[in-house]
């Protein structure tokens, strides 16, 4: 289990929950706006890395105090030990999100059907089509259709979300998205940070940034499809 680093207290990430959020390192994308590159490209925070007997440790002493645990990354799906981390959380009671890019579908499903999480935030990079051309070459679409398939047939509280920025997201690519969630419960289209990310090259050569009336009109195209579309 490779914990890359952990956020003890956070508002924002399980919604209605303050929860603890437990980043694995690793990652199987190469999207170049990550903010997270450390943990992309598989590097703990710490030198020597961070137990998993710390964290349980941590949240033990926090019961009663926090009301869920996140599991983010890198791509948590990829860790071997997913489902053993999952549950000793749920041991301890505590309600467990998954943040996944739902490349991994089947993971996905075991770990939906023994129980082990509560809440699902899955990133659709762009119209899957186009994911070979900004987030990773050779890349077959199908296990993004089969997880989002898998999701929205659960009984769990869900989130669909998509970070924009150009030329990766456009009004042309939300609406090739909406059809894939027709009907999904939540879609979030997030606003680009471009503080440390994976690649920043990338950033030097596009007018990357959205306005936030051009934000609030994607919205408009958006929810066409879904119960509910916000921007975060």
């Amino acid at each position: 289990m490779q914990i890359g680093g952990w956020q003890k207290n956070s508002l924002i990430d399980y919604p209605g929950k303050l929860s603890c959020v437990i980043f694995l390192a690793g990652c199987n994308f190469t999207c170049p706006y990550c903010h997270n590159p450390t943990l992309a490209r598989g590097y703990p925070a710490r030198v020597n890395g961070i137990e998993r007997e710390e964290v349980y440790a941590f949240l033990e002493n926090r019961r009663g105090f926090l009301d869920g645990v996140v599991i983010s990354g890198g791509e948590p799906t990829l860790q071997p030990d997913l489902f053993s981390l999952c549950a000793g959380i749920k041991e301890m009671g505590y309600p467990v999100k998954l943040d996944t890019n739902g490349s991994r579908p089947r993971v996905l499903k075991a770990l939906i059907d023994a129980g082990l999480i509560d809440y699902i935030a899955m990133d659709l990079k762009t119209a899957p089509h186009h994911y070979p051309d900004f987030i990773i070459k050779d890349f077959d679409p199908v296990p993004i259709f089969s997880s989002i398939r898998i999701i929205m047939e659960s009984e769990l509280a869900y989130e669909f979300r998509t970070t924009c920025l150009k030329p990766i997201v456009t009004d042309h690519a939300i609406r090739q998205i909406g059809p894939l969630i027709e009907g999904a419960r939540l879609y979030v289209l997030q606003r680009f940070c471009d503080r440390g990310v994976l690649q920043p090259e990338f950033l030097q050569n596009n007018d990357y940034a959205y306005a936030d009336a051009e934000l609030m009109q994607l919205k408009t195209v958006a929810e066409t499809w879904v119960a509910k579309c916000v921007v975060r």
